[in-house]
């Protein structure tokens, strides 16, 4: 005779019940901790984007209140630089602008005062020479029926491009340029251009690092010229009085090429630069965006990343 299956105890299969509980519970608890970090997570994000979307407008409005105040002033009583600053949309907005004349032009330097200009930033004098021909020689259409030395220079150092041998599209090519060392390149960037439109610099705004290349300019004769320049009558023969020789090298001629720099700095704490060129002389619009950077560094940035030097804008 076949003994009954003992049936489950009611605690038993209230126990099994309460492991299962469990289990559904930990898994819930598990999914609302995962949907937790991924509103989080998405939260951070959107607060980022839409921050960068907040900077984005106001370097925007930056540029348009820019050049409205330098197309106001007519050609003749246009500032060649200046500053603002404005709060907007729960942030505060620096702008500053300057003429884009008071930067060396890497299409139509001289070689002169590409040497001097190098020399100053810490090349020995003969590696000047011979990074101001190779910075001519990238930017010199070749001559017909001439042999490619510029070209086999490129090849022997083996790189796999050729000089441009046309005029810079950019001043970050001044870092293919065979020879020249990544170093001296970063601090020459912000004080060069391929838009001032010539070969002289504008001395009114041109910072200390660029007079000091004009040839002729002394050690001395540019300290007492930086320390007159601010009371100095916008005069040719004023100017050329103050420069000496190396005035030659020199202009005060006013361009149509600005550089603007807006710095934002939002009520979270964040702060970013963006750094405009624009050119006036547009018949149709008011103005021409030649170039465009976001998150540009300060001079204080470059100052501490190079290990001293200065850059007026």
């Amino acid at each position: 005779m076949m003994r009954p299956t003992p049936r489950p105890s009611a605690t038993s299969e209230q126990g099994f019940v309460l492991v299962a509980v469990l289990w559904i519970l930990a898994a819930l608890a598990g999914l609302a901790t995962i949907f937790s970090i991924y509103l989080s997570n998405s939260a951070r994000a959107l607060a980022v984007s839409d921050a960068g979307l907040q900077a984005e407008a106001l370097v925007s409005g930056s540029l348009e209140l820019a050049a409205y105040q330098l197309s106001l002033a007519g050609d003749s009583a246009r500032p060649m630089q200046g500053s603002f600053h404005y709060r907007m949309d729960r942030a505060d907005i620096f702008v500053a602008f300057v003429s884009e004349g008071g930067r060396i032009d890497l299409n139509l330097a001289p070689k002169g005062l590409l040497e001097n200009f190098l020399s100053g930033l810490g090349a020995t004098p003969q590696d000047a020479v011979q990074y101001a021909d190779r910075i001519i020689g990238w930017r010199t259409p070749p001559k017909p029926n001439s042999v490619e030395d510029e070209v086999a220079l490129y090849r022997a150092a083996g790189l796999a491009y050729s000089p441009r041998q046309a005029p810079f599209a950019h001043v970050n090519e001044l870092a293919l340029v065979v020879g020249l060392p990544p170093a001296l390149v970063d601090r020459a960037l912000p004080f060069v251009t391929i838009f001032s439109g010539q070969p002289k610099i504008n001395v009114l705004v041109a910072p200390p690092e660029v007079i000091a290349a004009l040839p002729g300019m002394t050690p001395s004769a540019l300290k007492e010229f930086l320390g007159i320049r601010p009371t100095l009558p916008r005069d040719p023969a004023a100017i050329a009085t103050a420069l000496g020789p190396a005035q030659a090298s020199a202009t005060i001629e006013k361009s149509d090429f600005f550089r603007i720099r807006a710095t934002i700095r939002l009520e979270n704490g964040r702060q970013t630069s963006s750094e405009v060129v624009i050119d006036l002389g547009g018949e149709q619009d008011p103005y021409r965006v030649l170039s465009w950077r976001d998150a540009v560094e300060t001079t204080t940035d470059r100052a501490r990343k190079l290990g001293g030097g200065s850059d007026d804008f």
